[in-house]
Parts: structure tokens; sequence; C-alpha cells
């Protein structure tokens, strides 16, 4: 019989990935691809009448901190009204030099309370100098 695969589990090759700052440091300057995968629940449903500044959800990878438009990827989604559970991905390439670094940032316009689940993914992979 084939093996069950492990509920999580977490790849990490590689010096770059801080997983306690949340940052992928550039080893080599080059261009490199990075993917962000967010599993994010709504903690609580906007109440009628609350203000709101709609439904939007934004996920970024940025460089340096700075989301600024060419130091950055990222994409928009609209958040389902129903569902507490949404998931957006991000992905991309970017130039960084050696000692840059890039991290995941998420832009809430949801008016309502949103947490990023533990099982979300971010990975960067050096495609060449």
């Amino acid at each position: 019989p084939c093996p069950q695969p492990q509920r999580e589990v977490t790849f990490h090759r590689g010096s770059g990935l801080n997983l306690t700052s949340g940052q992928y440091t550039a080893p080599l300057a080059g261009y490199y691809t990075f993917t962000a995968t967010l599993r994010i629940v709504r903690r609580e449903q906007r109440r009628k009448g609350q203000p709101g500044r709609g439904n939007r959800l934004r996920a970024l990878i940025c460089v340096q901190s700075r989301c600024q438009r060419n130091s950055n990827l990222e994409t928009v989604s609209r958040l389902d009204n129903g569902s507490d559970l949404f998931t957006i991905s991000v992905t991309g390439i970017l130039y960084l030099e050696a000692g840059q670094y890039a991290s995941v940032f998420v832009d809430n316009a949801a008016g309502s309370p949103l947490t990023v689940q533990s099982n979300s993914d971010f990975s960067a992979i050096l495609l060449g100098v």
C-alpha cells in the first residue's frame, strides 16, 4: 500500500528563508520567481449597517517592504460574502540584489478581521543571474 501523505510538511532548502520574520533574503543577485498562496479565514461577518471599505483583498510580495510599483507583485480578489474561508495567490518574477529581502503583505479592505492560516505557502526560487 502507498504511504499516507503527512498533513503538514514544511519544505525548506537553502538559507534565504527566515521562518520567524517571514522574509526571504537573496543570497545572490538575480531574478527570482516568487509564489505565495494564502489561506485566509474571516473571523467575523461584517454587520449590516457597519461602514465598510468594500470586499476587496490584495496580496503583495514586496522587496525591502516597499510595495510601490515595479518593486512588488500583487493580485486582487473579491471576497464572497457567503464564505468564511478564502484562498488568494500571487506569483511572479522579481530582481533582488544580494542581501535584499522579499516578504508577503495583505491589504485588507474587506471590512472584517481576517486571519492568515499557518498552512499558507511562500516560496522563492533563483532563476538566474
